[in-house]
């Protein structure tokens, strides 16, 4: 059964998504991500000139991912259009708008206009998945700004959620030296049960000296002045995590550190893997609305 999606703005994950979804057949109306060249001359994937013309033709409405920078307006990294929020949300009341991550203002925005909306960022799968990208972008990361090898380097990754676990597997999957830190006494339990070295967040201080590349993936300031400098001129600092990060940005500035805040990978290095996984994860979604 032929379903009519639109996928309104986003970064190459969307326009690999789109593609996906109009070779199962489905129709896609697209809007704010004309610059696409690899959206055009497909029969099935149409460009729309207005949100009005959204409106009309589709039942789910797809957004970006990550689907705001600032709050105001929705990210559209293939398109000049300027989309604020509030003024696209006017337009889909009693729609089922699929994006992420969303917060809780956006989420109240929605719902003044009738419109169901569903977190794609708090769909389990998607989210374990979506680490596999994160990981080896990191790994890319670290080689194109270090000029050391990964094998017998020394990692410090902050905290131990999904991110962390995979990045941690990655690297130690390369032979590096992998320490990994976090609070809670059951996460540092296994952190040593997976086989890395182990420390407390709270008492990281002159160790710091030991690492070669610092990966956060905890969106608070971990690495403060007082911590930066114990840190090595030659470390390689990696934020993965979203505002405000984990470093000192500023601090980092004046010592000229090297620093790298790597968001939304997945988009970046495996647009394609990543967009399947989007895929399916609507799919599930679209199956579970229709029961």
């Amino acid at each position: 059964m032929t379903t009519k999606f639109a996928i309104i703005g986003g970064d190459l994950r969307m326009i690999k998504l789109a593609v996906l979804l109009a070779k199962d057949k489905n129709l896609v109306y697209t809007y704010a991500i004309e610059n696409a060249q690899e959206l055009q001359q497909n029969s099935n994937i149409i460009n729309c000139k207005t949100i009005q013309e959204i409106n009309k033709s589709a039942e789910i409405i797809i957004g970006p991912v990550p689907f705001s920078s600032d709050g105001i307006t929705i990210n559209t990294p293939f398109s000049n259009k300027k989309l604020e929020i509030e003024e696209v949300f006017g337009f889909l009341s009693n729609k089922t708008f699929i994006a992420g991550p969303i917060s809780q203002n956006i989420q109240e925005k929605a719902q003044k206009q009738n419109i169901k909306i569903i977190d794609i960022m708090k769909e389990e799968e998607l989210t374990i998945l979506n680490t596999i990208a994160t990981a080896e972008g990191t790994i890319q990361v670290a080689i194109a700004n270090t000029q050391i090898n990964i094998q017998g380097s020394h990692i410090l990754i902050l905290g131990f959620g999904r991110v962390a676990k995979m990045v941690a597997k990655k690297f130690k999957q390369l032979d590096a030296n992998v320490t990994c830190a976090a609070r809670k006494v059951e996460d540092i339990a296994w952190i040593k049960a997976f086989g890395y070295q182990a420390t407390n967040i709270n008492t990281i201080g002159e160790n710091l000296i030991e690492y070669d590349i610092i990966i956060n993936t905890v969106p608070q300031i971990i690495i403060t002045k007082q911590r930066i400098q114990y840190i090595k001129p030659e470390t390689l600092l990696i934020d993965l995590a979203s505002k405000p990060g984990g470093f000192d940005v500023k601090e980092i500035q004046n010592r000229n550190l090297k620093y790298v805040w790597a968001l939304a990978l997945p988009g970046k290095v495996a647009p394609t893997t990543t967009a399947m996984f989007i895929k399916d994860t609507i799919y599930r979604i679209e199956r579970g609305r229709n029961k």
